[in-house]
């Protein structure tokens, strides 16, 4: 659908916010006044109408379309939020879902597969339910009922978020978890928008490796004043394993030392991808006692390794995966991204099927995210790069889920970006025991991780004001040099304000 203008009344960032996420869903383009298209303008007027009896918030939105021939249509949908609702978020719910609806009965859009679930954690709305007494099967219906969620989905997160409560519960106020940035890589892949940084000489990886001491120092500083237990390390990036021999075991031997106690149930290290993996590397891993790594083909397509930029095979990465295994690594999970520039569902199934032969304990799927700042989204715009279209793509997702389930793996962990190829999501699957605890931990946002090292977040819980806060390291490798103390102290500052005295 095309329309040449766009109006939003009133003028505020949250209801154009809402109002592009909506056409962005459903690909409405806004083509300017030169174009042809199917309408000259639509004017979207959100309106705050009387509480009902119960004083619950009610809302509606209006929405004036006027055809190139002068004529106008005029649709309107209204609700009301819910009594466990805070005001603002559920005004703001209504509005979306009342034009979610209009698009989709008065257009004939097809349903989205979250319907109005935007958020990266559609999880933790079902979280607060389950702690609101909530059962399964009355989650399932409120999220197709408020949020247009197909049952499908719902039916996914639903049992997935009950089966993680017994691993939240073990994480207390002083339990928390270290993330390690490690922002390098060999090569930068074709879809990539991390802030990672091609592989420099000696004198710099010094240069960083004298600054990231100096932020481990004073994390491992805090951990000790406030008393916190380490339940989880995880080393990513970038891609760690990019780092020289040397220089991996003097970066993994820093944080076994600063961190790694009788707390830790879980050290991961992402390797990533076969050529920046060695026999030392994996040296290393075993004898400090990694207990999962992440090996991240992407696809065992050969054409497509050579087209996202990736400098391996796909039999490279068979042993890479058996090297770790026979190293005694007790984990070991593998990232494939569905939805790559020319793959088909068909790709993906041959891709599954040599995947699955080689029993990892976790497999990660991910949907393309199209970014701003990856090559691929430069290369779209200027050299017309085919992607799978959301057809496909959803059938690509399904073939690659169906040999998951017949692996006897389930799914534990979930998450959601913008621009994700067929409107799906991220999905980490394992078999019984094999799940990443820092992965349920940092995608339900229970637990306080502390950011080390290059483009690393740090995420402090207050659990006494009921609120989350972050502080973030520089993406830009030369400002995180720089200006280490500055993140230091703000990081410090979070810790102070949720566990000081």
């Amino acid at each position: 659908m095309k329309i040449q203008t766009l109006t939003i009344y009133p003028v505020q960032e949250v209801l154009t916010k809402i109002t592009k996420e909506v056409l962005n869903l459903f690909k409405v383009e806004i083509v300017g006044g030169r174009a042809l298209a199917d309408y000259a303008q639509l004017s979207v007027v959100y309106r705050r109408l009387p509480d009902d009896a119960a004083g619950r918030v009610r809302a509606g939105v209006r929405l004036y379309a006027f055809r190139r021939d002068g004529t106008q249509e005029i649709y309107e949908e209204e609700g009301g939020g819910a009594a466990d609702e805070r005001e603002m978020a559920a005004f703001h719910r209504i509005l979306k879902l009342g034009l979610y609806h209009i698009f989709r009965r008065h257009f004939g859009m097809p349903q989205a597969p979250w319907g109005i679930l935007h958020g990266v954690r559609p999880t933790k709305i079902v979280h607060r339910w389950i702690a609101g007494g909530l059962d399964e099967a009355a989650i399932i219906e409120r999220l197709q009922r408020d949020y247009a969620c197909s049952r499908e989905k719902a039916e996914l997160i639903v049992p997935m978020a009950f089966r993680q409560l017994p691993f939240l519960r073990t994480s207390s106020e002083k339990t928390v978890s270290i993330y390690v940035g490690i922002p390098f890589c060999l090569t930068r892949c074709l879809y990539c928008s991390f802030p990672a940084n091609i592989l420099p000489g000696e004198e710099q990886l010094r240069v960083f490796m004298a600054v990231f001491r100096k932020d481990l120092a004073a994390a491992r500083e805090a951990v000790r004043r406030y008393g916190f237990a380490v339940q989880n390390i995880y080393v990513g990036g970038g891609t760690p394993t990019s780092l020289p021999d040397k220089f991996f075991a003097e970066m993994l031997h820093l944080v076994y030392n600063a961190f790694y106690g009788p707390a830790c149930g879980e050290f991961t290290v992402e390797a990533g991808r076969p050529d920046s993996m060695s026999a030392a590397k994996i040296e290393t891993m075993r004898a400090l006692g990694v207990t999962r790594v992440s090996v991240n083909p992407q696809s065992m397509q050969e054409k497509t390794l050579v087209r996202i930029g990736r400098r391996h095979t796909p039999a490279q990465v068979v042993e890479m995966f058996r090297a770790l295994r026979a190293a005694g690594i007790p984990h070991i999970n593998m990232d494939l991204i569905l939805g790559l520039p020319g793959e088909t569902a068909a790709d993906v199934e041959d891709t599954m099927r040599q995947v699955v032969a080689l029993a990892p304990d976790d497999i990660t799927l991910h949907a393309l995210a199209l970014k701003r700042g990856s090559r691929l989204k430069l290369m779209m715009e200027e050299q017309h790069v085919e992607l799978p279209d959301d057809a496909e793509t959803r059938r690509m997702s399904e073939t690659a889920l169906r040999y998951v389930r017949a692996a006897g793996m389930r799914p534990y962990y979930l998450y959601r970006q913008g621009y994700m190829s067929g409107d799906l999501e991220n999905i980490g699957c394992c078999r019984p025991g094999a799940e990443g605890m820092y992965n349920i931990q940092i995608m339900e946002e229970h637990q306080t991780i502390l950011g080390i090292g290059g483009a690393a977040t740090t995420k402090v819980v207050d659990f006494h004001r009921q609120r989350m806060k972050s502080a973030f390291n520089a993406k830009d490798l030369t400002t995180y040099l720089r200006d280490i103390d500055h993140y230091i102290e703000k990081r410090a500052l979070l810790l102070e304000e949720a566990y000081g005295e």
